[in-house]
């Protein structure tokens, strides 16, 4: 189970990263850009981490208060979320 959890979240951050590297190129080519929903969907799925490292890294979407404080927020929600697992013993690191 800990290694499915740990595969789901780093495919959900690097798919998050990764989106928000395409929409800001895309928006440079002044061209239809990914909604802000895919974006959330994708952090709010487990992505938060990366949703935020590629905000900071790609200075994209750091005017947008609900992406810049949303992500943040998640990515919160996320660590509470592996702690109660790891505390209730669902999540065992073999």
């Amino acid at each position: 189970m800990f290694y499915f959890y740990a595969a789901f979240l780093l495919l959900m951050n690097l798919t998050a990263f990764l989106l928000m590297k395409k929409d800001k190129r895309l928006a440079r080519q002044h061209r239809r850009r990914i909604p802000e929903s895919v974006l959330f969907l994708f952090a709010a799925l487990g992505g938060s981490l990366g949703g935020c490292l590629g905000m900071y890294c790609f200075r994209h979407k750091t005017k947008h208060i609900k992406i810049v404080i949303g992500f943040p927020l998640l990515f919160l929600l996320h660590c509470i979320l592996t702690a109660v697992l790891f505390y209730k013993g669902i999540l065992i690191i073999p």
